[in-house]
C-alpha cells in the first residue's frame, strides 16, 4: 500500500474543491512489467500525477490522453505493449512503449466525481482505516450483449447488486475465495449473452512494524517504514524515549511499563516487530512475551550470543515458546554499514522479504521470475503454522 495515503489525500482534496480526478488501475499484465495489477495512479486536470503504474513509461501518456479518452464518463481500459508490430493509430491495438519488460499491461480509466461515491475509493479507506483485508472485483472486459458494463464493480462488504444476478452471484462466491486465497486473480465467466472479464483484487492492509525500543536507531527505522506505507507502532517503558514528538510520523507512541500488564495479543498478530530496546531487562521481556504470541516477523537486535543468553533466560519461564520459527536474530540482512539508517535499512529489507516470502538474495542469482512465488515455500510455512 505504498503511495495509498498520499492518493487518497489527493483525492480528498480535490473532492472538497469541488474537482474531477481520474483514477488509473493496473488491471491486468500478460508477461513481465514492472507494476503489478492493483497499482494506481491519480491523474488530476492540473498539477502533477500521484502514484505511479509502471517504472515510469506509461504516465505521461495516461496523463495526457485520460481526460478526453474518458470524455464519455465511463470507463475505458487502455492497453500497452512492448511489442514493436503494434500500430500506435488503432486505439483498439495496443501502444508500443519502451517498458523494457517485455509484457503487456492494461490499464483501466475511471473519472472520480466531486460529489459522485466510488466504491472503490471507499473500500481502499476502509482497508487503510481499519487494518483488515478486503476484496473487489472489477469488470474489465465484455461482450457486446451483456447487461454489465466495464468498471462495474462488486465488494467483499455491501454493495449494490449487479444486473446479471447469476453473474453477481459466482463473482461474489469468488469474492469469498479471493478473500481466502489472500491472491488477487482474473476469471472468465460465459453464458448465453458473451463473456466477461473479471479482476479480483485482494486488497491487504498496510504491512503493520511494531518497535520495542525507542532509541535513537528506531527513529529512521521509522521514518523508511512510513516511506512503505507501513501503520508503526513504537513501545518503550523508557517515557524520556518514549514520546510523540521523537516519532512524528510514527501511528502510535506508547510508555508501557514492564511491571503492568498490557494485552499485545492484537497489536502484534501478524506484525512484524522488532525487539531493540538496548536493556537486557526490557528485551528480555518483550521477547518473552513475543515469542508466546503470534506475530509473522519477530526480530532481535543485537549479538547472536546476547539472543541465546536471552532465550536461556526465557526458557527458565517458558520451556516451549510458540513463535521460535518466526525468531530471526541477529536482526537484519547481510548489508554492511553501522549506522543507524544503515541498520534500518538492512532490518526493513529483511522484514519485507520475510513477509513476502522471501529468503532477501539478489535478483541477478535469481532463477525464477521475479514476481513467482515459492509455493514449496508457503508450504513450508503453512506446516510451520501448522506445528505451532
Amino acid at each position: 500500500m505504498s503511495g495509498l495515503n498520499d492518493l487518497l489525500q489527493a483525492i480528498q482534496t480535490s473532492a472538497r474543491q469541488g474537482e474531477e480526478t481520474i483514477l488509473a488501475t493496473v488491471v491486468k499484465v500478460e508477461g513481465s512489467a514492472y507494476r503489478r495489477p492493483g497499482a494506481r495512479m491519480l491523474i488530476p486536470l492540473h498539477g502533477r500525477t500521484i502514484g505511479t503504474v509502471s517504472g515510469g513509461c506509461l504516465e505521461q501518456d495516461l496523463a495526457k490522453k485520460a481526460w478526453w479518452l474518458t470524455d464519455s464518463g465511463e470507463p475505458v481500459v487502455r492497453r500497452y505493449s512492448t511489442g514493436a508490430t503494434e500500430d500506435e493509430d488503432d486505439e483498439q491495438s495496443a501502444l508500443t512503449f519502451g517498458l523494457g519488460c517485455n509484457g503487456t499491461v492494461f490499464v483501466m480509466l475511471e473519472r472520480l466525481r466531486a460529489k459522485t461515491p466510488s466504491l472503490a475509493i471507499d473500500l481502499l479507506r476502509q482497508v487503510r482505516d481499519s487494518l483488515q483485508p478486503a476484496a473487489m472485483a472489477t469488470i474489465i472486459a465484455t461482450s457486446r450483449h451483456t447487461s454489465v458494463r466495464v468498471g462495474d464493480r462488486v465488494l467483499s462488504h455491501a454493495s449494490p447488486a449487479l444486473r446479471n444476478r447469476a453473474l453477481d452471484s459466482s463473482i461474489r462466491k469468488d469474492l469469498r475465495k479471493t478473500l481466502t486465497e489472500k491472491k488477487s486473480s482474473l476469471r472468465l465467466y460465459t453464458d448465453a449473452r458473451g463473456e466477461v472479464e473479471v479482476f479480483f483484487e485482494y486488497v491487504a492492509p498496510p504491512p503493520r512494524l511494531v518497535i520495542f525500543g525507542a532509541g535513537h536507531d528506531a527513529q529512521p527505522l521509522v521514518r523508511m517504514s512510513k516511506l512503505l506505507g507501513w501503520h508503526v507502532s513504537v513501545i518503550d517503558s523508557r517515557s524520556h524515549f518514549a514520546r510523540p514528538e521523537r516519532f512524528p510520523q510514527a501511528d502510535a507512541v506508547i510508555v508501557a511499563n514492564l511491571d503492568a500488564s498490557i494485552v499485545l495479543g492484537p497489536l502484534i498478530e501478524g506484525a512484524a516487530v522488532a525487539v531493540m530496546t538496548h536493556s537486557y531487562r526490557q528485551d528480555r521481556h518483550w521477547l518473552g512475551q513475543l515469542l508466546q504470541g503470534a506475530p509473522a516477523y519477530i526480530g532481535q537486535l543485537g549479538p547472536r550470543e546476547r539472543t541465546e543468553r536471552l532465550l536461556t533466560d526465557i526458557r527458565q519461564h517458558n520451556p516451549a515458546p510458540n513463535a521460535l520459527l518466526q525468531l530471526h536474530y541477529p536482526m537484519g540482512l547481510d548489508l554492511g554499514g553501522d549506522a543507524p539508517e544503515s541498520v534500518a535499512l538492512s532490518i526493513l529489507a529483511e522484514m519485507t522479504a520475510a513477509l513476502n516470502l522471501r529468503n532477501g538474495g539478489m535478483l541477478m542469482h535469481r532463477s525464477k521470475p521475479i514476481h513467482y512465488v515459492d509455493l514449496l515455500v508457503c508450504e513450508k510455512l503453512e506446516a510451520a503454522a501448522a506445528v505451532d
